[in-house]
């Protein structure tokens, strides 16, 4: 699939050089949320549930990513619950059709101060799996494909542990308890990063779902940009922020809190993204994953892939975490588009 004879740069170095604004050869295509589809599962043999928790088969159906659709990265980390589980929550982990989901949304936690952190955090079933992922990874093709890792950051492990209820009620009625819970769960954050950076990731997303279906632009300025400058200074690595839904007006914020680069949501409208941002980060977006991805034809999803590069978008790609009931087609076509886009160009 890759057709790489075509292109001077390999998928690293085109994806690293579009992160951080540079000279690439075509528009790079990246995912740092989940591209798994059923038709990789059944090509590699990796299937989830088991590609959840299981190294060898996460890193088989990751690979997936670049060597079946030809995207120039591979990123493991399939769901949210990885770290989750870590902290004491029950999993549910879905089947080849669904992404694991927390039993019960959380709720493990009131109060900032009862949250316990496990010394072994890091040998405990999912975040182990996935570090001993990024290294089989790494020996592989770490020295021609991106290895993206993925953390959760504060905000999410709050409503992972505390419940979504309990954190958005007290974000107005106690907003101190959310800070608290921040002020504990960046570290999970931080010694989870650092130890994906150590594996040897070469990007590491961060999602942290202050989506603006749930809280405000000042929820986000208020209770997370200074903890994100903190978490991005001290995790060192090239770093991606995700955050779901319409963050048009966040992304003033967003563009001031670290981050080399923002995967957006299709809600997003790319060339407002490009005139808010100002060059401050670059972006990764936004390919629509329910109407586009799922029910289009892959020219369907070559036009907002277009769209997306005439905007200027440094790199291409899903908004989110893909269904896995897409078509292989579908995501095949963002490449299509990249190496289109890029002939037509030089022609």
């Amino acid at each position: 699939m890759q057709r790489e004879d075509e292109d001077s740069m390999t998928p690293k170095r085109r994806f690293l050089s579009g992160l951080f604004g540079g000279r690439v050869d075509r528009t790079p295509v990246g995912n740092v949320i989940s591209v798994a589809t059923v038709e990789q599962m059944q090509m590699t043999g990796s299937y989830f549930p088991e590609a959840h928790t299981n190294p060898e088969k996460m890193a088989k159906l990751a690979a997936g990513g670049y060597e079946i659709l030809g995207f120039d990265t591979i990123m493991p980390y399939f769901g949210l619950w990885l770290e989750g589980e870590a902290l004491g929550c029950e999993v549910n982990w879905g089947d080849q059709y669904k992404l694991p989901d927390g039993i019960a949304r959380g709720g493990l936690y009131k109060e900032p101060d009862e949250v316990r952190i496990p010394n072994d955090f890091l040998e405990r079933r999912g975040p182990r799996a996935l570090l001993d992922a990024i290294g089989i990874l790494r020996d592989e093709y770490g020295d021609r494909v991106a290895i993206v890792g993925k953390v959760m950051g504060p905000w999410t492990l709050s409503y992972h542990v505390a419940g979504i209820k309990n954190v958005l009620m007290s974000t107005i009625l106690k907003p101190d308890r959310v800070k608290g819970f921040i002020k504990v769960l960046k570290e999970v954050t931080v010694e989870f990063g650092r130890a994906q950076a150590k594996a040897g990731v070469d990007v590491l997303m961060l999602a942290d779902h202050a989506t603006g279906d749930l809280v405000s632009a000042s929820t986000y300025r208020d209770f997370l940009l200074e903890t994100h400058r903190e978490i991005t200074k001290r995790i060192g690595c090239p770093m991606v922020l995700h955050i779901c839904g319409d963050t048009t007006d966040r992304l003033p914020y967003i563009s001031q809190a670290g981050f080399d680069c923002f995967n957006f949501d299709s809600k997003v409208d790319a060339f407002k993204a490009r005139e808010i941002v100002k060059g401050k980060i670059s972006l990764l977006g936004n390919v629509n994953n329910p109407k586009t991805l799922l029910f289009g034809k892959p020219e369907d999803v070559k036009r907002e892939t277009y769209y997306c590069m005439k905007a200027g978008v440094e790199l291409v790609g899903p908004e989110c975490a893909i269904p896995t009931r897409v078509r292989n087609e579908n995501l095949k076509a963002i490449v299509e588009a990249s190496r289109e886009y890029a002939r037509a160009k030089e022609g």
